[in-house]
């Protein structure tokens, strides 16, 4: 995982410039880039990869440089060229697009449902059970700044408490794969866990949700893969095979069975040889994707520029949602 160490993001830019991956003397319509640097998952199969194993993204290639587990790490190390597209809950996207970040969303990558959601789950004879009972506890996240505090933040406020109320719940970074063994263990009070970790923490038993994601924004649609501008202007045709490829893949997972898609994700990760478990796959449900092939609907974005400014963390008219995000090289969407 690339790290960045209180470098101004200026800089970053400047530093990353040079890198837009492997270009190609290309025929008219032809990918003028070739390779594109991503990171990827522990364990998992992102779209791209998917896509790429589909059929979908040649001739265009991916080149692996290492793993995160951080949405907003991940964007960043694109806005800074240190890789050619990455993905994040959209409310973290928008905060890059608010520090002056060259971003734009081009299709959404993972969403939550009945199947796919963020659960926020306390031991079973946790005395929590509602929102100002968290008021001094730890609660345990991926990242900051991301999908899953920007939903318990809402929650809290929900709930009634005040923004210094708010202020005395804290959140603490747990890596997902350890999230549920912290809680287990009384290092946090509450484990926020999705997808294939939460379903095997509860088929251990003895925890219980206290909210989901869903419960307070139903099902939707929270994160996309984002390109910079200037990758977008010098790339039309890879943006448009890149785009096509992913929406494809999350077409294909929209309209295949679980089982499909559970034995290709095996096959991938066996094929890449880094060592990685596929136990968690086999509980893959689905993406969570709202949209048909991972449209964007403007209201996804809308949702946390409103929450954005609520909170004071970007000012009202910094950001406009039609400016974030396009559908246009979305062969599933209009224009946008």
């Amino acid at each position: 995982m690339i790290k960045f160490r209180n470098v101004p993001f200026l800089v970053l830019l400047a530093l990353g410039l040079a890198g837009c991956g492997a270009e190609a003397a290309a025929k008219p319509g032809a990918p003028e880039t070739l390779e594109l640097r991503y990171q990827g998952n522990v364990g998992a199969v992102t779209f791209p990869e998917l896509a790429e194993d589909l059929g979908y993204l040649a001739p265009v290639k991916l080149k692996w440089i290492g793993n995160t587990i951080s949405g907003p790490q991940d964007i960043q190390a694109a806005a800074t060229g240190q890789t050619d597209f990455g993905g994040a809950f959209n409310g973290a996207i928008i905060k890059l697009a608010a520090a002056k970040a060259p971003i734009k969303a081009v299709v959404g990558y993972y969403g939550s449902d009945a199947d796919s959601y963020v659960g926020y789950f306390v031991p079973d004879g946790s005395p929590i059970k509602g929102p100002r009972d968290l008021i001094g506890k730890k609660i345990g996240v991926n990242t900051l700044g991301a999908h899953l505090e920007a939903v318990l933040k809402e929650y809290l406020k929900r709930g009634g408490l005040t923004p210094e109320e708010i202020k005395q719940v804290e959140l603490v970074v747990v890596p997902p794969i350890s999230t549920e063994q912290a809680l287990r263990q009384g290092q946090i009070d509450v484990a926020a866990l999705n997808g294939v970790l939460r379903d095997t923490a509860l088929q251990r038993g003895g925890i219980r949700a206290l909210f989901k994601d869903i419960d307070l924004f139903g099902p939707f649609t929270a994160g996309s893969y984002v390109l910079t501008d200037r990758f977008i202007a010098r790339n039309p045709n890879t943006t448009k095979k890149f785009v096509e490829a992913v929406a494809r893949a999350v077409e294909w997972t929209q309209t295949h069975s679980r089982q499909e898609y559970v034995a290709r994700a095996e096959a991938i990760i066996a094929k890449r040889h880094r060592n990685e478990d596929t136990a968690t796959i086999k509980l893959w449900k689905s993406s969570g994707v709202a949209g048909k092939g991972g449209v964007i609907d403007p209201r996804e974005f809308q949702i946390w520029i409103d929450w954005l400014q609520r909170a004071g963390e970007i000012k009202p008219g910094q950001v406009k949602t039609e400016d974030l995000f396009t559908n246009a090289y979305n062969p599933f969407g209009g224009k946008g």
